[in-house]
C-alpha cells in the first residue's frame, strides 16, 4: 500500500473483523480488509431492512417469491445465505430443486414448481428455478428441443398468472466472467470442505460456456418482459454481488420500510 491512511481507515482497521480480514491471506491487504468492514457495514443495515420486509409480509400475508438464476459458482447460495441469515426462518423456504423424478417427469414441466409456490406471509427463495428448461438443460441435452420451445412459449403466461395471482416476483441473475469461474471451481476442487459442491454438470461448464451464453441471450430476450424483468448482477466481486442484490429486491418490493422492528 502506497498511501497514508485516513483516520477513519485506521479507526475503521482498529476491530476484531478488520483483523481477522488482515491475517487470513498469507499476503497483507490492507485495502481488501477495508473494502471487507465497509461491506460488512452495508450488509448488517441491509439485513435490517430485509427483517423489515418480512415483517411486513407476515403482517400482510404477502406472497414472495425470488428467484437466483446464474452459471455455476456464480454466488447464488452465498448470496440468498447472507439475504436469510438475519430473518425468522419459520417464514422462509430455500428451494434447490433435485432432477426431476420419474413421476415428476410425466407431469408439466412447471408442477413441481406450483408446488413450492409460497402461502400467506412466507418468502420463498429459489436457488436455480423452472429456468433450468432455459440454459442448463439444453445445453446438457437433458431436454429435446421441443420440451424447451414449449418451455419458452409458456413461460411468460405461467409467470403472468403468478403476478396475477398477487406473488410478488422478483428475478435475479449472478453474472460472472469465464475466468472467475474457472478460479473458483479451482478453490472448490481445492477445499475438502467444497468439493461436494462439484457436479458432472459444473466439471462441463468451462468447454459448454458459449453453449450456456447462446440459451442465456434467448432466456434474457424472450423472458425480461415488462411486468417480471431480470435484473443482472455482475458478481465477479462476492461481496458487491450480494449487497446489489439485497437492494435490487429491497426496491422490487413494496414493503413499509417505517415498520417498527
Amino acid at each position: 500500500m502506497d498511501r497514508e491512511l485516513t483516520p477513519l481507515e485506521l479507526k475503521k482497521l482498529n476491530s476484531n473483523k478488520a483483523l481477522i480480514a488482515l491475517l487470513s491471506r498469507k499476503q497483507l491487504n490492507v485495502e481488501r480488509a477495508l473494502r471487507y468492514i465497509d461491506y460488512e457495514r452495508k450488509l448488517k443495515k441491509l439485513q435490517t431492512e430485509v427483517i423489515k420486509l418480512q415483517t411486513w409480509a407476515i403482517e400482510n400475508n404477502e406472497r414472495i417469491v425470488i428467484i437466483f438464476e446464474g452459471r455455476d459458482a456464480a454466488g447464488k447460495g452465498g448470496a440468498i445465505r447472507r439475504i436469510t441469515e438475519r430473518i425468522n426462518p419459520r417464514h422462509i423456504r430455500i428451494v434447490a430443486l433435485p432432477k426431476p423424478s420419474e413421476d415428476e417427469q410425466t407431469q408439466w414441466y412447471f408442477q413441481r414448481y406450483i408446488q413450492q409456490l409460497p402461502k400467506a406471509g412466507e418468502i420463498v427463495f429459489f436457488n436455480r428455478s423452472w429456468y433450468n428448461r432455459a440454459v442448463v438443460e439444453p445445453v446438457n441435452g437433458f431436454c429435446t428441443q421441443e420440451e424447451y420451445e414449449i418451455f419458452m412459449t409458456q413461460v411468460n403466461d405461467f409467470e403472468r398468472m403468478i403476478l396475477d395471482s398477487g406473488i410478488h416476483l422478483v428475478k435475479i441473475y449472478m453474472s460472472i466472467s469465464k475466468k472467475e469461474q474457472a478460479k473458483r471451481f479451482d478453490e472448490i476442487k481445492n477445499d475438502p470442505l467444497k468439493q461436494w459442491k462439484m457436479s458432472p454438470v459444473d466439471e462441463k461448464a468451462q468447454e459448454l460456456w458459449d453453449e450456456y451464453t447462446k440459451y442465456k441471450d434467448s432466456m434474457f430476450e424472450k423472458t425480461n418482459t415488462e411486468n417480471s424483468p431480470w435484473k443482472v448482477i455482475k458478481a465477479n466481486r462476492k461481496t458487491e454481488a450480494r449487497v446489489n442484490a439485497i437492494n435490487h429486491i429491497l426496491k422490487r418490493i413494496p414493503y413499509n420500510k417505517d415498520i417498527e422492528i
